[in-house]
């Protein structure tokens, strides 16, 4: 399922399907832009001594897209973005393969490389998508050290992100 306006693309990319890394940098790439910074998030062999073989992630579309989106918002409310590009994997992801792609460019290096790195931590601090390691020797549900830091921080201010999902977009879902 995908969103995109004339700046953002924003995919969740289903099933078995991989992330096309170069779909994303042709979208942001432009004659303007001085600058393409990227994130790659794959999945590593090992984690706290454990082999890993596989991870898995699950999401409620609709809603990770829409909390995807507000936070490509503020990122381009405190950096001066051409174009954005995010990519996130639901399902099975093997050892090696790419879970999360976030492109970003900008007229100059400083906007698009902090931009990039605002992205990638929001988007694991705040996006209801949620991951399984599978090991060699059994399986756990992982919350996102991100997560955790965001709900603490939530806790001391205020502030609440937009992502929740209007009765239409269910009922989209459930037609599906």
């Amino acid at each position: 399922m995908a969103a995109e306006d004339d700046k953002d693309l924003i995919e969740i990319v289903e099933n078995l399907n991989s992330i096309d890394v170069a779909k994303y940098m042709n979208f942001v790439s432009a004659p303007q832009a001085g600058a393409v910074a990227t994130f790659s998030g794959t999945t590593r062999d090992t984690f706290d001594g454990k082999t890993v073989v596989e991870l898995i992630y699950e999401a409620y579309i609709p809603m990770a897209i829409r909390c995807i989106k507000s936070v490509c918002s503020s990122a381009r409310e405190s950096w001066n973005l051409h174009s954005v590009a995010v990519a996130h994997r639901l399902g099975t992801v093997p050892v090696g393969g790419t879970s999360v792609f976030i492109a970003v460019s900008s007229v100059h290096r400083a906007d698009a490389l902090e931009a990039c790195r605002y992205l990638i931590d929001e988007i694991k601090a705040t996006v209801p998508i949620w991951k399984k390691e599978v090991y060699s020797n059994g399986e756990v549900w992982k919350e996102n050290t991100e997560f955790l830091e965001k709900r603490s921080e939530l806790g001391k201010k205020d502030v609440v992100a937009d992502c929740s999902v209007k009765k239409s977009e269910i009922k989209e879902e459930k037609n599906l």
